[in-house]
């Protein structure tokens, strides 16, 4: 399976969950390491746009394409369903954060799906960086990323 992670030029070798652990993140507490992926580049990009400014936007973002090998057992897909109502308004809930932080502290997968809030329909993959399975997943391709320039010149 192929996932995506959009990331500024100078967090490019940071694929290690320590960034999404700084300030807590949807699917994380403040200091869970957990690596954010999407199944899509489109949604890799859709997940860092809403929270960028496209009057400054930067021009040094780099999509990083994941290679999660066939054999790696995931943790049972997450489903809109099982999440409570409003699961994905910002600022984050509580509840989706501890999901997150169960599935780092049990340790019994390296990968999870999980809705997107951003684009209904959508998944972004968890990756756990404590996993044993954790050194089958590579990086396979690093490129330059520049965001359309109709996004600031609208």
């Amino acid at each position: 399976m192929k996932v995506y992670r959009l990331t500024r030029r100078k967090f490019i070798h940071d694929f290690n969950g320590k960034g999404a652990a700084i300030c807590g993140a949807r699917w994380n507490s403040k200091g869970t390491e957990i690596i954010y992926t999407s199944d899509s580049r489109a949604l890799a990009m859709a997940e860092v746009a809403v929270h960028l400014s496209f009057d400054t936007l930067p021009s040094d973002f780099m999509m990083l394409e994941i290679h999660i090998p066939a054999d790696l057992v995931f943790a049972p897909t997450l489903t809109v369903e099982e999440l409570r109502p409003n699961w994905n308004v910002f600022p984050h809930d509580a509840t989706t954060q501890l999901i997150g932080d169960q599935f780092i502290q049990t340790n019994a997968y390296c990968v999870m799906k999980v809705p997107s809030a951003v684009v209904k329909g959508d998944f972004n993959i968890l990756i756990n960086p404590f996993h044993s399975d954790f050194a089958k997943i590579t990086v396979i391709d690093k490129s330059d990323f520049p965001f359309d320039q109709r996004f600031v010149y609208r």
